[in-house]
Order: C-alpha cells, then sequence, then structure tokens
C-alpha cells in the first residue's frame, strides 16, 4: 500500500474529528479545495462515501465512523511514538494535556504546578477542569488526575496527594430546631444537597462507612451540582446537607458558619493520582509534570 493512502487518511480524520473542511484545512495547512480533492480520492480508491457534507455541516458515513473509530487510535500512537522520538535528548517543551476536577486541581496540582511551570515557559498546558470519569484515550488527554480507586486498567499511575475525605456538613441556620441525624437513614428527613457529574452519569451516592464496608448511600433535596465548590456555598447559605471534602469546608467548621454530622460515618478516600496510557512512551513535558507532582509527605495544601 503506497504512503498516498496513509496521508489521505490523516487528512480524513482530521476532518471527521472537527466536523468542518475549514477547520481541517486550517490545522493540515493546505487549501480546502485540496482537501476536497483528497477525500474524494480517498473514497474513490476504497469504493466507499466516508463522509456525508451539507452546507453547514461535516458528518461521517457509517464507514467513515467505523475506520474513524478502528483507525484513528493507531495513528495517534504512531504521533505519539514520533513525538516522543523527536524530542528525545532535546529541551523539555510541547503541549500537555491534563483532565482534572475543579477540586483536585486547585487543592492538589496547581499549588505545586504553577511555580514550576515558570521554569519551563515552552512547555504549553491544556487544562480541562472535568469532574467526570473521563476516558483519557478516548479524548485525547495526556493525563488525568483521579482518586487512586477509580483508575482503569491498562494505566500507570503516581500518587500525587495524602488520602482525603468527605464531609458531611450544614450550616447551624439549616440545623436550629432540627433533629441531628445520627445515622445514614435519617438523612430521609433532611434537605441533602446532591452532585451529578456529567449529565450521562447518575447522581453521586454518598459513600458513608457502616461497620467494615462502605455504602452507597442516596440521599434527595432541592439542588443538584456538577461541582462540590457549589454545594459547599449552598450548605453555607442554609439549602441543606452537603457532603463536601473536608478540606473545603475546614475554614466554615472554624469559625462556626458549618456545622459536621455523621462525622464517625465519613470514612478516608484513596489520595489522588495523576494517570495515562502506560501503552505510549512519556514525553518529557509530561515527565516533569509528573515528577513536580509526586506526592510529598511534607506537603500540606492549604
Amino acid at each position: 500500500m503506497s504512503g498516498e493512502i496513509f496521508r489521505d487518511i490523516v487528512a480524513f480524520i482530521t476532518i471527521a474529528r472537527e466536523r468542518s473542511f475549514t477547520r481541517a484545512a486550517a490545522e493540515l495547512g493546505v487549501s480546502q479545495s485540496a482537501l476536497s480533492h483528497t477525500i474524494r480520492n480517498l473514497e474513490a480508491r476504497l469504493g466507499l462515501r466516508l463522509l456525508i457534507r451539507t452546507t453547514r455541516s461535516v458528518s461521517p458515513t457509517e464507514a467513515g465512523l467505523r475506520l474513524l473509530e478502528r483507525v484513528s487510535p493507531r495513528f495517534d500512537v504512531i504521533a505519539g511514538e514520533l513525538a516522543s522520538l523527536s524530542e528525545l535528548g532535546s529541551k523539555i517543551a510541547g503541549t500537555v494535556r491534563i483532565t482534572a476536577s475543579d477540586f483536585a486541581w486547585n487543592t492538589f496540582v496547581w499549588p505545586r504546578l504553577s511555580p514550576a511551570l515558570l521554569h519551563y515557559p515552552d512547555v504549553k498546558l491544556e487544562v480541562s477542569n472535568d469532574p467526570a470519569l473521563t476516558d483519557i484515550v478516548a479524548e485525547r488527554f495526556d493525563a488525568g488526575i483521579r482518586p487512586g480507586d477509580r483508575i482503569g486498567k491498562n494505566m500507570a499511575s503516581v500518587r500525587i496527594s495524602p488520602d482525603w475525605r468527605n464531609l458531611i456538613v450544614a450550616s447551624p441556620d439549616y440545623l436550629a430546631g432540627k433533629d441531628l441525624p445520627l445515622t445514614p437513614e435519617d438523612l430521609v428527613r433532611h434537605a441533602c444537597i446532591n452532585t451529578r457529574y456529567a449529565m450521562k452519569e447518575g447522581i453521586s451516592p454518598w459513600e458513608l462507612k457502616k461497620g467494615d464496608g462502605v455504602q452507597a448511600c442516596r440521599v434527595d433535596g432541592p439542588l443538584i451540582f456538577n461541582t462540590v465548590y457549589a454545594a459547599l456555598d449552598a450548605a453555607l447559605a442554609g439549602y441543606g446537607l452537603a457532603y463536601v471534602p473536608e478540606i473545603l469546608a475546614r475554614p466554615g467548621l472554624e469559625n462556626g458558619h458549618l456545622q459536621a454530622v455523621l462525622e464517625a460515618w465519613c470514612p478516608p478516600r484513596q489520595g489522588f493520582h495523576i494517570f495515562y496510557s502506560s501503552e505510549r512512551q512519556l514525553l518529557p513535558a509530561l515527565s516533569m509534570i509528573i515528577e513536580t507532582l509526586r506526592y510529598d509527605p511534607g506537603f500540606m495544601p492549604s
């Protein structure tokens, strides 16, 4: 098979991902007319229609979608390996894409990474603060930040934080005149502030300790957020009970604006890890970030 078809497939993958000939042409550095000619040639060679084109959009056909799903991950691996080879022995540079929840990023990542990045002006960092359990390979991230017990197979990981836990907290105004919950079953009589980290996922259960195990407790209430910061703000405003990281609730607990309940039922969670595909060679820039974030027991987030 000639090398030309590989070039044409790269062009198709770029168009299918961008859903636009205009953006794909800009990314590839070619004209739209040349790109259209390339796709026509590829479709003629394969004897299949790969793209459906309208005046407003571009989308893959069934055959095009299959080609995209089967072939593009392999091209990503090849591109990554070529980039790794080209950077061996060179200065630390390049783009690193990371996904992390806003809590993990603000508390354990940015305070340590920010000073280090000042020494590497050629490193470009792209961050997605997304609390959902993102598939970093499918979404083309170089790494993700996640609790150690939430990391999938075929991933390498490095711990970056101590263990931590959530607490159930509410404002004294909300709790005034109410019976305090003494067991998780008592939560049904309270307004609970929920979190849902992705629309395709269910509402996140409150993982509470019972005996030797942990039970997923489903609660109900008037508010659902996709970030613990909003849930904490709602608890401070008196809307009900929220299940939020203890480190975020600590100022409110110390100044009396919050009160913890069922504290003995709130178990510790595994610390955050930075994880990445074990099948890809690490770029120098990502290696630098991993070593910067590697867990130091002497580091205490503020």
